[in-house]
């Protein structure tokens, strides 16, 4: 795996690198030792260093001057066009046509990013791990601590790799040499380390945060991450038990103000990372969200504009009209500031209550406890301002959640892209929507091309 091939780069970009952008202070001074043998004691031997190192991992959520990467907005942004979510209002850009065309080829420049930037990050996430478990430098409260947040952040990058490539590599180690050759592991096998990290996480952690604001994982952070890996798994007991957890817990609330949901310090905010880019809030926010008279480079499509019912106030508050040129065009508004200087503060979202109340009602009717399941999924149609749903039969019921996941969780980390294939149903639907487009082989991303070469034990998709 070309990612893999020089441990020294990797360690350089995405530790030092990463760590001297978050602090004036020289952290880590690079030994004369061989690229394949700094040792971990250098680099983890004091606590300033390894909590810089900490700050660095969640730095990866951070909005750059380059666009969309792995954990900061491009999920949301390719995989709505994969879907039925947006279209590309431009004509500039033939890798951004090929999804939302579903045409990928291996050689898409913004798949090998995907790919590389994500297993970049698990390196890094790998190394520290590594360099924190074995550190005599920090207590072993903090330790512990740091390793189950880590775990989390790892978790959330193997879920959504699973969900877009499916079978993956599994890299857990810092040996270049022995990741640069590792062959594809199967989907139950990926789940199965995703598991394992949030088993070990929820076992260390507390449901009060870490550090001020949401932007560390808590525990519950790890229990809703677990709800929506349990979902996938069709797990219901284990999905109704941990989206209970976290809605029980009383430390969250629905903001009843649809504008509040994303901003800082909102009540339903379970992991949020703060504001941080230089010149934009968020990547999502200045993706979507045009300069005043331009065209958008993104626009809702018809399907999903169409699946908003009357007078629903998601529709008025989180759709924006953003005509111009005579054009109308209608582009998601979750994130309204594309600019550091907006009138609000918005942070990043990677997990909220509404999606909870919606697991706990999906598993719920697949156990055939309608009546609660009613109850929880009426809870987000109420906030909304809509009228309660009157599904009877289970059939019904898991149409009507399905539908508001739709309406609640659009352009959001993939939702309704995972969302389609989980349930089977992307055929049909994507088949309709996408009649001239749809091959049922594109609901996986190819594996880019040069990775194969690198590394002779991968094997592509079918259909590439």
């Amino acid at each position: 795996m070309k990612t893999f091939n020089s441990i020294y780069t990797i360690l350089l970009t995405a530790l030092v690198v990463a760590l001297l952008t978050v602090s004036c202070k020289k952290l880590i001074e690079i030994p004369a030792n061989p690229p394949d043998q700094i040792p971990q004691s250098q680099v983890f031997s004091d606590s300033a260093d390894i909590m810089s190192a900490l700050t660095g991992i969640y730095g990866n959520f951070k909005v750059t001057s380059g666009g969309t990467t792995f954990t900061n907005g491009a999920i949301t942004q390719y995989t709505g066009m994969s879907a039925d979510e947006l279209l590309y209002a431009s004509v500039s850009s033939p890798a951004n046509n090929q999804f939302a065309l579903n045409a990928l080829t291996t050689d898409n420049g913004t798949i090998v990013s995907l790919w590389q930037n994500a297993y970049n990050n698990i390196y890094q996430m790998n190394t520290c791990l590594q360099g924190i478990g074995g550190t005599k430098a920090i207590s072993d409260s903090l330790r512990r601590q740091l390793l189950a947040e880590i775990k989390v952040v790892r978790a959330l990058y193997y879920f959504n790799l699973v969900n877009l490539f499916g079978r993956l590599p599994i890299i857990t180690g810092t040996d270049y040499k022995l990741n640069a050759v590792v062959s594809r592991s199967s989907v139950d096998s990926v789940y199965g380390l995703i598991r394992s990290d949030l088993a070990e996480a929820r076992a260390v952690l507390h449901p009060t945060y870490p550090s001020a604001g949401r932007a560390r994982p808590n525990l519950h952070t790890a229990e809703a991450l677990s709800a929506k890996v349990f979902l996938y798994l069709k797990q219901w007991d284990s999905a109704a038990l941990m989206a209970g957890n976290v809605i029980q817990s009383g430390n969250y609330s629905l903001e009843s103000d649809l504008n509040r949901v994303f901003l800082d310090g909102s009540s339903e905010a379970i992991w949020q990372l703060p504001a941080n880019g230089s010149y934009n809030q968020t990547s999502e926010g200045a993706t979507f969200v045009p300069y005043t008279g331009s065209r958008p480079m993104y626009t809702l499509t018809n399907f999903q504009l169409n699946a908003f019912e009357t007078n629903d106030n998601r529709r008025s508050t989180w759709v924006k009209d953003a005509s111009a040129y005579g054009t109308t065009y209608y582009i998601p508004f979750k994130y309204k500031e594309r600019s550091v200087s907006g009138s609000t503060v918005e942070d990043y979202m990677v997990f909220r209550l509404g999606e909870q109340y919606l697991i706990l009602a999906e598993a719920q009717a697949q156990q055939q406890h309608l009546s609660d399941a009613l109850d929880n999924l009426n809870v987000v149609r109420g906030r909304a301002g809509l009228a309660a749903s009157t599904a009877a039969t289970q059939e019904d019921l898991l149409a009507a959640i399905m539908h508001e996941r739709q309406v609640e969780l659009f352009c959001e980390w993939g939702n309704r892209w995972y969302d389609l294939k989980r349930t089977g149903t992307i055929d049909a639907v994507l088949g309709a929507e996408k009649p001239n487009a749809w091959q049922p082989y594109a609901a996986l991303y190819p594996i880019p091309q040069a990775e194969i070469q690198y590394n002779y034990l991968l094997a592509q998709n079918d259909g590439y």
